[in-house]
């Protein structure tokens, strides 16, 4: 006898959240409490409303989910096995174990059904709104025949708490993302005790009050109230809107309800006293046949359809729209490099000027190959030059805009940039000036360990901001941008440079690059920057006569100021001058280049860079760079007072020839 609608739910539900006991009990490691209390809104999602095909996890037009409240990711886990995806009973049993498909927190290309990686709290939400914001642009660009669906979010009191919420849901609601609906899991609960004892704050309100429009579950178990919610959510025409589910954190154990149950396991004996209160008394990881069965008619085969009618549509749709239809499918898995074919930008345009303004220009140049390239900084446009001309803003009722203006978000900027990659289609870029990488290095992060290849600039790089003051001017920044594997990080010598990190960046599909831009004017090195050397991370830019004396290896600004040294010393010395515009690029070269390169001598090489000397030990035995903050003043003055001029490196230069020949 087939059970009813309410007792399959019921039966769905409880199943769902005892494979997260046993889950998290078996690796005596993870986060019940979220899972235990928000299952019935993840169940009712995915039965009822969530558009998607686990046959194919990556359908183009599948709805999205993010579970920004990454540590329950058991929950997820749970849900993707009853829902069909190849995740397996085994997967579930190694949650959290080396190499296993269910890491602690959810990461893409580990586990199918995995839409975002996510868990550093609040992230999860900007890469949701940057996700909708690539479904809007997208719609625009083809038509809602190739991209027409929605974006759900699921948040926790803790990913509210962080700065980052605040960005992302104003924006969003700024942007009238109303395809966009978030769900926030209300327990009152954080990891150390009551929500109350940090924050008491009106959560409704502060939705209203950013352009959202807002519905409220009392009973987080009640399916049909959360349905109703979804149903209503969906018919937004003009705002995201936000579902506030009153739940109870590790609903039905012992200590429901507080803070032990956030990230312990509930252990033998309260588990099963757990699963009893939900009528669920059977062995562990169990599955009943209904429940299986339920959900391959309800959200399976709804999925299955879906898509069928999608093709369908988009065959019938391609007959008209032949060629818009072949280029929304060549750029969907963000890899443009059939479209960067065109003619190279010439380089008498790119005459001596700050690597500012050569960036606005090769940014413009690729923008005209590109027609998915979008982005733009943190209200700083005219000063990084991120601005595309001939372009309108992208915004709300300009959807065609490729100019994005974030405001002063800097941490949304990079955080929602990673999710408009995450849904594929569309190439990004963001900037902002280099000190304030420390305000997004949060979401460099995750660009890297997602392999999203997105594009940072970052501009102002050096003491040469002058009279900002040391708040100002980065220090230590480039030698943590370095740090971060997977990542790219440029900082071009000329503008030749600018144009080469540009191509290389945009050729890149799984790594996202950091270009580092002057403030200052720099000259054209005509005779030898090159692609081919900053493709290799570091190459000569001028040899030595004879036999080299000394290695000056430099980067951006200072490879003039290493060339200008050479000068003054040429009848003393006899100097290589190297440009490094990416460490990370050289290191992956082999042995005998990077010896060709550099040569065997360590001893007798120097690295010059008006920033922290950390980390440059690996490459010379000699350190020329401001391991201090700087000072307020015109640039040239701040240059002379920390002793940076191309005399004070001749002077370093010939300090230490003297200690060499000492020991000699």
């Amino acid at each position: 006898m087939r059970l009813s609608e309410s007792k399959i739910d019921a039966l769905g539900v409880a199943t769902l959240r005892s494979l997260c006991i046993d889950g998290v009990n078996k690796a005596k490691s993870g986060h019940p409490g979220t899972a235990l209390g928000a299952a019935p809104i993840v169940y009712t999602l995915y039965k009822y409303y969530l558009n998607a095909n686990p046959k194919n996890p990556t359908w183009r037009n599948r709805d999205r989910f993010v579970l920004s409240a990454g540590h329950a990711s058991i929950l997820l886990y749970s849900m993707l096995h009853l829902a069909q995806y190849d995740v397996t009973i085994d997967d579930l049993k190694n949650f959290r174990q080396v190499d296993s498909r269910t890491p602690g927190h959810p990461e893409i290309h580990v586990t199918a059904g995995v839409d975002a990686s996510s868990g550093p709290l609040g992230q999860g939400i900007a890469e949701a709104v940057g996700i909708a914001m690539a479904e809007a642009k997208l719609r625009n660009m083809y038509g809602s025949e190739v991209y027409d669906h929605y974006t759900y979010c699921l948040c926790g009191d803790g990913c509210l708490e962080e700065g980052i919420s605040q960005e992302a849901l104003t924006y969003a609601g700024f942007m009238k993302l109303n395809k966009l609906i978030l769900f926030y899991d209300s327990n009152s609960i954080t990891l150390d005790g009551p929500l109350a004892q940090s924050d008491d704050s009106d959560v409704k309100d502060r939705f209203l009050s950013a352009g959202w429009d807002v519905i409220c579950v009392k009973d987080g178990n009640c399916i049909k109230d959360i349905k109703k919610a979804i149903r209503i959510a969906k018919e937004s025409v003009e705002n995201p809107t936000v579902i506030i589910c009153d739940t109870i954190i590790g609903f039905g154990s012992k200590n429901q309800g507080t803070s032990k149950v956030h990230g312990n396991p509930l252990g033998e004996e309260d588990g099963r006293n757990t699963k009893l209160s939900y009528g669920f008394d059977h062995e562990d990881f169990f599955v009943p046949e209904e429940v299986k069965e339920d959900l391959i008619a309800s959200f399976v085969n709804r999925g299955e359809t879906l898509e069928k009618e999608y093709n369908a549509r988009l065959e019938e749709y391609s007959l008209t729209h032949k060629e818009l239809v072949e280029q929304a499918l060549s750029l969907e898995c963000n890899d443009v490099k059939a479209y960067l074919k065109g003619e190279d930008l010439e380089f008498k345009d790119l005459k001596e000027d700050s690597t500012r303004k050569g960036s606005q220009k090769v940014l413009n140049h690729f923008s005209s190959m590109l027609p998915n390239f979008v982005g733009g900084s943190a209200d700083v446009a005219a000063s990084v030059m991120t601005g595309l001309t001939n372009q309108v803003d992208f915004t709300f009722d300009h959807l065609e805009g490729k100019n994005i203006n974030w405001g002063i978000r800097e941490f949304l900027m990079a955080a929602a940039s990673n999710g408009m990659l995450l849904h594929g289609g569309l190439r990004t870029y963001a900037g902002c000036f280099l000190v304030f990488s420390d305000y997004l290095k949060p979401a460099i992060r995750m660009s890297a360990l997602m392999e999203l290849p997105q594009i940072y600039l970052f501009s102002h790089d050096s003491l040469m901001v002058g009279e900002d003051g040391p708040t100002h001017q980065p220090i230590e920044q480039l030698a943590m941008l370095r740090s971060i594997p997977n990542t790219l990080v440029f900082r071009p010598c000329d503008n030749r440079e600018v144009f080469a990190a540009y191509k290389i960046a945009l050729e890149e599909t799984k790594k996202p690059s950091c270009i580092i831009l002057s403030r200052q004017n720099l000259p054209i090195l005509e005779t030898s920057s090159t692609y081919e050397g900053v493709k290799r991370g570091g190459y000569i830019v001028s040899k030595e006569e004879t036999y080299a004396d000394i290695v000056l290896i430099g980067t951006g600004s200072e490879v003039s100021l290493c060339l200008e040294a050479k000068e003054m010393l040429k009848d003393q010395l006899d100097i290589r001058v190297v440009s490094m515009p990416c460490t990370n690029l050289f290191d992956a070269q082999d042995k005998e280049y990077k010896n060709s390169v550099l040569t065997k001598c360590y001893n007798h090489r120097i690295s010059v860079e008006m920033a922290s000397t950390f980390g440059w030990g690996k490459y010379a035995r000699f350190n020329f760079g401001i391991d201090h903050f700087g000072a307020s003043g015109k640039a040239n003055d701040v240059v002379k007072k920390f002793h940076f001029t191309a005399s004070d490196l001749k002077d370093y230069i010939l300090e230490c020839v003297k200690e060499l020949r000492e020991e000699n």
